[in-house]
């Protein structure tokens, strides 16, 4: 039963981009904790309405959290530290293209291509999620 806890929490946390995106659909002009509280609350009211005690105890402390912890600066440097690191694996995922190409294996040329057109929407998606 932890176990269930523990998970409803870290995906309660996690927040997939699509709640949040959606948060920003149904409350647009939040930002930041704003939005995140706005987008768990919201998430809260449906697993209230399915009758999902775990999930709705996983939200609850989530929502707990984010009032207590969570400050836009320290979301914004969360989310600038994503940037980094996306832009880093976008490099290292250039020259491993580069790699291949000096080779000249078609097959190794496209599946470089193909993991740095990944790291690429990774990068997009999360410069995108800074200013929200």
């Amino acid at each position: 039963m932890k176990r269930l806890s523990t998970l409803a929490l870290l995906s309660a946390l996690a927040l997939p981009a699509g709640s949040l995106q959606a948060a920003q659909i149904l409350s647009p002009g939040l930002t930041g904790c704003a939005a995140k509280r706005d987008a768990i609350e919201q998430q809260l009211q449906q697993a209230q309405s399915r009758q999902n005690s775990g999930e709705v105890r996983g939200l609850q402390k989530a929502l707990k959290e984010n009032t207590e912890h969570c400050t836009d600066e320290g979301l914004r440097a969360e989310r600038q530290a994503k940037i980094d690191k996306a832009k880093a694996e976008v490099e290292e995922r250039q020259a491993d293209l580069k790699q291949a190409q000096a080779k000249g294996d078609p097959g190794k040329i496209a599946k470089r291509q193909s993991k740095l057109a990944e790291s690429e929407a990774e990068l997009k998606q999360a410069q995108a999620e800074l200013d929200k």
